[in-house]
């Protein structure tokens, strides 16, 4: 089985709740999440699907507890002197999505060394003796940029729209984006912008670049700034380009208007927000003594033209379009990797 058809398969059972069969051997144990950054919606989306699917496993004995702490800041100095409290406390595995891929290795080998599983995700370590579950964000920057080769033959200028500086997904999606140019040499990057992932931010950004920027035929970006970007661009005046969105609720609700009035195609793109609860399930299983590869990928979720209505229908609102993973769901996962 291939792990999009997993993804399906994870979505359809995302609705139905099926009881979990308590683990004897992690009864006992308990895990904590390091979140190094709580300040958009997919981050905000990504802790309630923690706190819902792990409430249901402390209450159903598969552990005894799964609790989550943010950084007040998203400073990897920050969340490795919170890895090393959550040392001290007893945690048997630390879920971490990290502020950075190498500046955590310290902290993340202390815990492995006191005998504490450590799982990454999203924001990936490198230290070996931490687990990874990883998207691949190149591909799914690099994506954007093919989709458009498509919808725009003769190419145009882009504006890009990246993530939060200093983070591992937003220089790897923004890695991505570089290599689709290269692949399709219509396009050229004629600005680019940080929108930290939210759409506040992304609109003034690109209201403060728009008044220096040539035509702009389409403006690839990395989830959270879809909507702001529009509104950035309905401000000025100028005409709307092709916008690729990052599944936010704001994004898919604007995306739908600008369908029904006038047939406009996008597409959109992001990881699922509920890879945290894979994250949960992968450590529960490697503290239940299961063979697990160190690194695990998992696709991005994407949405289309012809897909909009249905995955709008089930979005939160405020929230982004998600995959919660059942352990069931892990398991199979955990066995494709071998």
């Amino acid at each position: 089985m291939n792990f999009r058809t997993i993804l399906m398969a994870s979505v359809a059972m995302a609705c139905i709740a099926a009881p979990i069969a308590a683990q004897a051997d992690t009864s006992s144990k308990k895990i904590a999440l390091s979140n190094n950054y709580a300040g958009n919606s997919w981050r905000q989306a990504m802790l309630t699907s923690w706190d819902k699917v792990t409430k249901d496993a402390v209450s159903q004995g598969v552990v005894a507890a799964a609790d989550p702490f943010t950084t007040a800041e998203n400073q990897a100095t920050e969340q490795a002197a919170q890895i090393q409290n959550m040392i001290l406390q007893g945690y048997d595995a630390i879920v971490v999505n990290a502020a950075s891929p190498t500046a955590l290795n310290g902290a993340v080998k202390e815990a492995c060394d006191a005998g504490i599983t450590v799982v990454s995700f999203d924001g990936i370590v490198t230290e070996p003796c931490a687990w990874r579950i990883a998207v691949d964000f190149k591909e799914m920057g690099r994506s954007q940029v093919e989709y458009l080769s498509a919808k725009l033959p003769d190419g145009g200028n882009l504006l890009e729209i990246r993530g939060l500086a200093g983070v591992f997904v937003d220089d790897e999606i923004s890695a991505g984006i570089h290599e689709g140019v290269k692949q399709f040499p219509q396009f050229k990057i004629v600005g680019s912008v940080h929108g930290d992932w939210a759409q506040d931010v992304a609109q003034r950004a690109v209201a403060g670049v728009l008044p220096s920027l040539p035509e702009i035929a389409a403006v690839v970006t990395q989830g959270g700034d879809g909507y702001g970007a529009a509104q950035a661009f309905q401000a000025a005046n100028r005409p709307t380009p092709i916008i690729v969105m990052g599944n936010r609720e704001d994004e898919l609700q604007w995306w739908k208007q600008q369908k029904d009035a006038s047939g406009y195609e996008t597409m959109s793109v992001s990881i699922a927000p509920g890879v945290s609860t894979l994250a949960f399930w992968v450590a529960q299983q490697i503290l239940d003594g299961k063979d697990v590869k160190k690194d695990l990928v998992v696709p991005f979720l994407r949405i289309d033209q012809d897909n909009l209505e249905k995955n709008l229908e089930t979005t939160e609102k405020g929230g982004v379009a998600n995959v919660e993973y059942s352990l069931e769901d892990a398991q199979k996962v955990i066995e494709a990797a071998k």
